[in-house]
């Protein structure tokens, strides 16, 4: 083998999902693209799919595992909070306000980043807060383009129509006045990953004294930017 690590069952292993990455494959699909004997292809294939690295479709194929999605999940999770912060910290810095990087967690959203103001009132989300998907400009990025069944589910009791949400996917970013809470405003602008889903909502949020009832018209801009920077390096890490 060409790409030996001189661990003999690891370069077999890897033989066999990268042979798996052009598609689904039978036993002698693998034998084939591998060059593995039939008895150490089977053997493996099936030690790899007891650790959910590869499994079966609906032909009984062999195909890569949802462990692997898993994994890659986690990567960009990775990058993404590794770029974060001197993102965050910039758009602190041109807007002025506390700014705040949010993932979804099932129903609820959770800060992952976040850059506070350094002086004066502090409109403090701290890291790894759990907030609702109800309310709140970062929520409805979130929430804005999932699926249609996941959407309707997510629009009851939410302080935001499907109407709103239509708007928020026409100019690509969203606002909230006093929507959570009483005096606060916020804008946000989606992250999106590769494979151009959502994965991240980045936000600013400061009193509405201070942001106006029409927050958008200021930071919009300034959070679009950096909603793209971030975007960008997870396009450019593949994650």
């Amino acid at each position: 083998m060409d790409n030996s690590s001189g661990v003999g069952v690891l370069d077999k292993a890897a033989l066999v999902l990268s042979a798996l990455e052009s598609g689904p494959a039978t036993l002698a699909g693998l034998v084939a693209a591998t060059g593995l004997a039939r008895p150490t292809a089977h053997r493996l294939a099936v030690a790899l799919e007891h650790h959910r690295m590869v499994a079966r479709d609906m032909q009984g194929r062999f195909i890569l595992g949802p462990r692997l999605a898993e994994l890659a999940a986690a990567a960009g999770e990775d990058r993404l909070l590794a770029t974060a912060g001197p993102v965050l910290t910039h758009l602190r810095d041109v807007t002025g306000e506390s700014a705040q990087l949010y993932r979804r967690q099932g129903d609820m959203r959770i800060c992952v980043a976040a850059a506070e103001r350094l002086s004066g009132l502090r409109d403090t989300v701290p890291v790894g807060s759990t907030l609702t998907m109800k309310a709140g400009s970062s929520a409805q990025i979130l929430m804005a383009w999932e699926e249609p069944e996941r959407l309707h589910r997510g629009l009851q009791g939410a302080r935001f129509t499907a109407t709103a949400l239509s708007g928020v996917r026409r100019r690509g970013w969203a606002q909230s006045i006093g929507e959570r809470e009483p005096g606060v405003a916020s804008v946000s602008a989606p992250v999106r990953g590769p494979s151009n889903r959502v994965v991240a909502a980045v936000s600013v949020s400061g009193p509405i004294e201070r942001l106006t009832r029409h927050p958008g018209r200021m930071h919009a801009q300034a959070i679009i930017d950096a909603a793209g920077r971030l975007s960008e390096a997870l396009r450019r890490t593949g994650g």
